[in-house]
């Protein structure tokens, strides 16, 4: 006999969104987490945005997981009183140059069943947010934010309703393989080491997937996390109130980020970023680069022509888990049930950054499917 039927490791928003799911089919589901609280890593430093699935290549997990996701986060939303905004967004050309990028932008839009985009001239977005500057435009009307501390909130009371248990300040530090599953041993509280058993164990570590991957006996080079750190930058009152929605510069080349963009919060407040920096090394590195203030500055002042130099101040950072290199391509999300390679019913989720929270309900419902009896 073993002790848990299913644990799930990490309670991020990925992590809560499972624990929800399979605890309302499954008795004796464990969720443990190394930190105090659940959603202290890249769950609780985004952009909170729920995104429509505009970017991402046609039939990858991405595009379908987000494009199912953000009406499942919508539905649930209204449910449960979760805090949103469905404001939209607006991706800005600012030369003639990038106008051909957005309609191809749209064209993928259009390949992965976001049927609702819509192509804008100046005065449809004068119309819409008066103090930006495009001579075109994608508008998403889909798009939203989300209080995301609110919905790991719901997802983690809905788990403990459904009689999950959530363990933290407990970190896994060794998975082995047994006859009936996973032997799991947890460091509590940094000093009292415990073991127990489960049939199945779901790896939603974040930006430790990697590393508890290789604990059970993984080890893939592909699979590597690399840290990515973004900054953000708030723009100062009162001109936070110049803008209602997001506004996105078309993005980089091969989506390593979507350029500095102008994001709402649910509290009127309105803040640019994340930039992309890939850190030398997996360390925890929040510091603020005051520094970046000019070039977060001149790279937002092509679409705000309002902002001046000290309407800007430092806000947070944030660190995103990539498993593709600088200058590779987009990567897909890593989940799968890891039997070909010797271990059943232990399923990898790697390399979930964004659109991890739009997608975190769809992500749920697929990781439920790849559960063997």
């Amino acid at each position: 006999m073993v002790d848990a039927d299913i644990t799930i490791i990490g309670a991020g928003v990925v992590g809560l969104a499972i624990a929800e799911k399979v605890s309302g089919q499954n008795d004796s589901v464990f969720l443990v987490e190394k930190h105090p609280t659940f959603g202290q890593e890249t769950s609780s430093r985004n952009s909170e945005v729920i995104h429509a699935g505009i970017y991402y290549t046609k039939d990858s997990l991405k595009a379908n997981l987000c494009v199912e996701g953000k009406w499942l986060l919508y539905d649930y939303c209204r449910k449960y009183d979760v805090p949103f905004n469905n404001c939209g967004k607006l991706i800005v050309a600012t030369s003639k140059e990038e106008i051909a990028i957005i309609e191809g932008i749209r064209q993928t839009a259009i390949r992965n069943g976001v049927d609702d985009i819509e192509v804008l001239g100046k005065e449809q977005i004068a119309s819409l947010e008066p103090n930006i500057f495009a001579v075109k435009a994608l508008f998403s009307p889909s798009t939203g934010i989300i209080d995301s501390h609110s919905l790991m909130k719901q997802y983690e009371t809905n788990a403990i309703n459904n009689g999950c248990h959530i363990v933290y300040g407990s970190e896994v530090t060794g998975i082995s393989k047994i006859k009936e599953g996973y032997k799991i041993t947890l460091v509590e509280s940094g000093k009292v080491n415990y073991e127990f058993t489960s049939r199945v164990v779901i790896n939603s570590a974040g930006l430790s997937a990697d590393k508890v991957s290789e604990m059970v006996g993984i080890n893939d080079d592909n699979l590597r996390i690399l840290f990515c750190k973004g900054e953000y930058f708030r723009i100062n009152p009162p001109k936070n109130r110049l803008i209602k929605r997001l506004v996105y510069p078309v993005p980089h080349h091969n989506m390593e980020g979507i350029g500095i963009h102008v994001t709402i919060d649910m509290g009127g407040g309105v803040k640019l970023g994340p930039d992309v920096k890939y850190l030398d090394s997996n360390i925890y590195d929040y510091k603020l680069t005051a520094s970046k203030q000019e070039s977060f500055y001149k790279s937002a002042k092509k679409f705000l022509p309002f902002l001046e130099f000290d309407d800007l101040s430092p806000e947070m950072a944030g660190i995103r888990p990539k498993i593709q290199k600088p200058g590779e391509p987009l990567r897909d999300f890593y989940i799968r049930e890891e039997s070909e390679r010797g271990y059943p019913r232990f399923i990898n989720l790697i390399g979930m950054e964004s659109p991890g929270l739009t997608s975190s309900i769809a992500i749920a419902k697929y990781v439920n499917n790849l559960i063997k009896d």
